[in-house]
C-alpha cells in the first residue's frame, strides 16, 4: 500500500474488530491499533455461531485451527422441532464441498482466541470514543479519557450503538423487533446423558428456544425468544429472571424435555432484539463502518459475526489494492458498494427466518411455515454457507481495475 505503513485505527475489541485487526495486518500491510472501551477483552457468556462462510474467512487468516479447538462441533445438522418435539427440518450444518462444520463458540473464548492473533500492544482497553474529526489528511480520534490521536483512517466496528457511524451519518433509532431473548450458558454435564450434541430448536406459536454445544462440549449455548411489548435497551448482560423464562416455555404445549433443560438453569440474562433497516452507505472518506455498527441484524440467521468477519477480509483485500493513503476513500467507497447487498440480504433473512420460527406474519399457517423450512436449508447452505469472500472481493477487485 506504499512506502509508509498506513496507520488505521479500529474502534471496538469485539469479535469483528480483532479480525479487522488480523485481516488488515496480514492481508493489507498496515499498522493497527484497536481501541476498546471496556477495561478488558471479553464479552458476557454467551454462545455464538462460527459458520461454514465466517470459518473460510479464518482459514485464509490462519487462525481457523485455535478456533476450532476452542469451540464444539455438533454430532451432525441441526433440528427445527415443534413445541412438543417432533421434528419439522433438518437445518443446515455445514457447506455444500463438507469442508466446514457450524462450530459453537463461547464468545468470551473466540475474543480470547483472536486477540492472541493480534499483537498486544496494538491493543488499548478502556478508551471510550467520544467524537471523530476528518482532516485534510487523516482523521483525528478523541477520547472519553483525554487521548486525542491521529491516524490515516478509521473503521468502526463498534456495534449497534456506533459512535463511528453517528458521527457520520445522522440515523433513525434501531427498530425494535417486539421480541426479547433470555440466553446463558448451561453446564453440560448437568443435562441427560443422551442429550444431543446438536443445535436444538422448539417453535411455538409466537415464541422459539434454541440450545447448541460450546466449548469441547463443556457448555450448552442457549436463547429464549419471547414477545415483549416494552422496548428493552439492546444489551448482552442485564440480569433476568429465570423464573419468568421457565413460565414462558411451560405447560403441556411445550417439550417436557425442553423443561428440563430450563429447569436447569440457574442465571440468564435478557437481550432486547433490534436491527436497523439495511443503510445505503457507510463509508464516508477515510472512515468506514464493518460489522454490527454498518448493518445491525437480528441473530435469527446466525449471522452476525460471520458478517463482519466477511467484512474485515474484503476490507482488507481492498486496502491492500489502494494507491498509498490518497486511495483509501476509494478503496473504502469500493468496499461498501462490494458488501452492501449481502449485509441487506441476510438483514432481511435474518428477520424472516425469526418471522418462521415464531409462526408469524406470512408464515401462520403452520404447513406452509414447515414446508418453507425443509426448503431453506438448501438456501442457506448455497446462499449463505458456500460464500467465499475471498472469491467475492478478488472478482470485484478485478472488476474495479477495468473501470
Amino acid at each position: 500500500m506504499g512506502d509508509h505503513p498506513t496507520r488505521i485505527a479500529v474502534i471496538g475489541g469485539g469479535m469483528g474488530g480483532l479480525t479487522a485487526a488480523i485481516a488488515l495486518t496480514r492481508i493489507a500491510g498496515v499498522d493497527v491499533t484497536v481501541f476498546e472501551q471496556a477495561r478488558k477483552l471479553g464479552d458476557v457468556g454467551a454462545g455464538v455461531t462460527v459458520a461454514p462462510n465466517g470459518q473460510r474467512v479464518l482459514d485464509r487468516l490462519g487462525v481457523l485451527e485455535p478456533v476450532k479447538r476452542a469451540g464444539a462441533i455438533p454430532d451432525g445438522h441441526g433440528v427445527y422441532q415443534d413445541s412438543l418435539g417432533n421434528l419439522v427440518a433438518e437445518a443446515a450444518w455445514e457447506d455444500s464441498a463438507q469442508q466446514y462444520q457450524n462450530v459453537g463458540m463461547y464468545r468470551p473464548d473466540l475474543v480470547n482466541v483472536l486477540a492472541q492473533e493480534v499483537e498486544t500492544d496494538t491493543i488499548r482497553l478502556g478508551h471510550r470514543l467520544t467524537a471523530i474529526h476528518p482532516l485534510e489528511h487523516g482523521v483525528r480520534v478523541e477520547f472519553e479519557n483525554g487521548v486525542q490521536e491521529e491516524f490515516d483512517a478509521v473503521v468502526g466496528a463498534d456495534g449497534i450503538h456506533s459512535v463511528v457511524r453517528d458521527s457520520l451519518m445522522h440515523l433513525p433509532e434501531p427498530v425494535y423487533s417486539g421480541f426479547m431473548a433470555y440466553r446463558g450458558v448451561l453446564d453440560a454435564s448437568l443435562l441427560p446423558d443422551d442429550w444431543r450434541m446438536i443445535s436444538q430448536v422448539w417453535m411455538g406459536e409466537g415464541k422459539h428456544f434454541m440450545c447448541y454445544p460450546l466449548q469441547q462440549r463443556k457448555l450448552f449455548n442457549y436463547v429464549g425468544f419471547v414477545p415483549s411489548d416494552r422496548p428493552l435497551k439492546e444489551s448482552w448482560s442485564a440480569p433476568g429472571n429465570v423464573a419468568d423464562l421457565a413460565a414462558e416455555f411451560a405447560g403441556e404445549n411445550w417439550d417436557p424435555r425442553l423443561q428440563h433443560f430450563i429447569s436447569l438453569i440457574d442465571k440468564t440474562f435478557w437481550w432486547g432484539l433490534y436491527d436497523h433497516e439495511p443503510l445505503t452507505n457507510w463509508s464516508q472518506g477515510r472512515v468506514t463502518l464493518l460489522g454490527d455498527s454498518a448493518h445491525t441484524m437480528l441473530p435469527h440467521a446466525g449471522q452476525g459475526v460471520n458478517q463482519a468477519m466477511e467484512d474485515a477480509i474484503t476490507l482488507a483485500f481492498f486496502l491492500k489494492e489502494a494507491e498509498g493513503v490518497d486511495g483509501i476513500a476509494e478503496a473504502f467507497k469500493r468496499y461498501t458498494a462490494v458488501r452492501m447487498q449481502r449485509t441487506a440480504i441476510l438483514q432481511n433473512a435474518s428477520r424472516r427466518s425469526g418471522s418462521q420460527f415464531d409462526a408469524q406474519n406470512e408464515f401462520e399457517d403452520i404447513a406452509k411455515r414447515d414446508a418453507d423450512l425443509r426448503a431453506g436449508r438448501d438456501f442457506r447452505r448455497s446462499v449463505i454457507f458456500d460464500f467465499d469472500a475471498v472469491k467475492a472481493a478478488e472478482k470485484a477487485l478485478t472488476r474495479f481495475r477495468r473501470i
